[in-house]
């Protein structure tokens, strides 16, 4: 499964996004407070629509930089839980609930990247 974040001002800027990307990023979003409950419940599944407003994609792109990449540095990652590693993503699959969230994870290059979309988008749909 897999999700395109669509910019609201331009036709072909798009952020294609993997679900083991988007649910460790959904989990940041949640913890900066900047989106209401009922849109974070939303952009946990593929294909809602939920649209992200301007002001909000730019405080996300904004605090992303100023808050979590000074945290998860070039070579380490942050998982869903937001802890942070520097080990690197063995592809494995954790099927016990209590390591689940050892699946998502986020490295700081992909957090730039969907910085960068965030601050220069005009808000974004979640597909």
């Amino acid at each position: 499964m897999s999700f395109t974040l669509i910019d609201q001002g331009s036709e072909n800027f798009e952020l294609p996004v993997s679900v083991w990307n988007w649910k460790a990023a959904v989990e940041i979003i949640r913890h900066l407070d900047i989106v209401d409950e009922g849109a974070m419940r939303q952009m946990g599944y593929a294909a809602t629509g939920v649209t992200i407003a301007s002001n909000d994609a730019h405080e996300i792109g904004t605090r992303i930089r100023s808050e979590i990449l000074p945290r998860v540095t070039p070579g380490k990652r942050m998982f869903a839980n937001l802890s942070i590693t520097d080990a690197p993503d063995d592809k494995t699959i954790y099927r016990d609930n209590d390591e689940e969230w050892k699946n998502y994870s986020v490295t700081h290059e992909w957090l730039e990247e969907f910085a960068v979309f965030c601050l220069k988008s005009k808000g974004f749909q979640v597909f």
